[in-house]
């Protein structure tokens, strides 16, 4: 069942094996190749949202799973049977299944444990927040790589590999990472386990607790040694639940192939196109949320079992305002798009649109430079790249978005969506909004509208 690439991958030598009982992960995942000389490969993700864009309700629906293996665990008893059958169909693009998938993940949700799940940003935030409803609406908090004035730092940590490393927790109470309850760390894959280990130490050794689980969409570590070892020596109890393990083969000469690809392959993402793209405007109409007063947009200072009722309660009339003030039209393809961290409310905003009928699709903007090849099961054969517009702590630099454009079913007139929403928070709403990725944006949608949350 796999679709790995036959031609960059195969040069790469990576080969993608499932190792355990559970999805197949050649089915959840593409390979791509990084722009980051601390790792070759690039594992993409079907079912996260962040660099394919994707049915919403299969993203929810993998986050909504993943945290069902979360309850069975931290219940410890024995974890109940994925639906396999039914998430590879809906992965492959069968809509009966994709809406069969939502319906069985949001059953069986029970009363939230007391414990409290992080997200990692930029992947894993609303796969946190969807982690965290599947444990019924309990407490969840993501790391930004944003400082934000008025907001100590509670916390931070490193991710070795990322493209940008630094994270940072600024909880709006500090003492939500307080206290003996067990903590809940969700990311989209395990490659090492290196970032988890590195949170746990860094948070063990401010907030001591018992017991920690580690959730992925896909564990592909090479073996348990290194994390279980590591929180072991911390003496604390670890749980690793996941929808798919998997194994990672490297060629031994990875680094210099890896090299030599990119330096043939040539630059960033429309490298080459991007002054004209960004000469060509596009004029975004704007859309207003009538947001529930006191209700966070997302996770980074905190977000809890309240918020979770209210998000839910207010969604229905939240997505119908919006569908009525873009203008969105029934039988039209349209892409809801989030901006690096803020993924959740995009996700929500675009499954309850699908919800009710709209063809939908969801993804985000990411800061992870990669290849992108025009090439049959490559999993990134188009991108865009563009300059930051949310003034970052680290400096500018390029942002990308894959998958937009090209060769995407159902274009129209040359454009690959009728409508683009594009959703940001206020300080991403900058001029370089609007000379960066909007233009960037205007030669693959016939419309766009800008959402900007609260």
């Amino acid at each position: 069942m796999t679709r790995i690439a036959a031609g960059v991958i195969d040069r790469l030598g990576v080969r993608l094996h499932p190792t355990g009982p559970g999805a197949d992960p050649r089915v959840l995942l593409g390979l791509a190749l990084r722009r980051n000389p601390r790792r070759a490969q690039l594992l993409v993700s079907r079912v996260l949202g962040k660099h394919v864009p994707t049915d919403p309700r299969l993203v929810r629906a993998a986050g909504l799973l993943l945290g069902r293996l979360v309850a069975d665990a931290l219940a410890d008893r024995p974890a109940r049977a994925l639906p396999i059958p039914v998430l590879h169909a809906a992965v492959e693009g069968d809509r009966t299944a994709i809406a069969a998938l939502h319906t069985a993940a949001q059953a069986g949700i029970e009363e939230p444990p007391d414990a409290l799940v992080l997200g990692f940003a930029e992947t894993a935030t609303a796969l946190g927040h969807c982690v965290a409803e599947g444990l019924g609406g309990a407490d969840v908090l993501h790391s930004t790589r944003r400082p934000v004035p008025g907001f100590a730092t509670a916390g931070g940590f490193t991710e070795e590999h990322s493209h940008a490393t630094d994270h940072l927790l600024l909880p709006a109470d500090p003492d939500l990472l307080r206290g003996g309850r067990p903590l809940v760390l969700v990311d989209d894959e395990l490659s090492t386990g290196r970032t988890a280990l590195n949170t746990i130490t860094a948070l063990h050794s401010a907030a001591p607790r018992e017991r920690y689980v580690v959730a992925a969409l896909v564990d592909v570590r090479p073996g348990d040694g290194e994390l279980a070892a590591g929180v072991a020596a911390l003496g604390a109890r670890l749980d690793v639940v996941s929808l798919a393990r998997g194994a990672v083969e490297l060629p031994p000469d990875i680094a210099e192939r890896a090299a030599a690809l990119r330096a043939e392959l040539g630059a960033d993402p429309d490298s080459d196109a991007l002054p004209a793209r960004l000469a060509r405007t596009q004029n975004a109409t704007r859309a207003h949320l009538d947001w529930p007063s006191g209700l966070p947009a997302g996770a980074r200072h905190g977000f809890g079992p309240a918020h979770h009722r209210t998000l839910a309660s207010a969604l229905p009339a939240l997505a119908d305002s919006l569908a009525v003030a873009a203008g969105l039209r029934r039988g039209e393809r349209t892409l809801v798009l989030g901006t690096e961290e803020l993924m959740q409310l995009p996700l929500r905003l675009a499954q309850t649109l699908a919800d009710a009928g709209h063809d939908v699709a969801f993804s985000t903007t990411t800061r992870s430079p990669a290849v992108v090849v025009d090439e049959p099961g490559y999993a990134l054969t188009s991108g865009i790249a563009f300059p930051a517009h949310d003034d970052p702590a680290d400096g500018p630099g390029p942002r990308f978005a894959y998958n937009v454009g090209g060769n995407v079913d159902g274009a129209v007139d040359g454009a690959a969506w009728d409508h683009v929403l594009l959703v940001v928070d206020p300080p991403a709403d900058t001029p370089a909004l609007h000379t960066g990725l909007l233009p960037a944006l205007a030669p693959y949608t016939r419309r766009t509208t800008l959402v900007v949350t609260p």
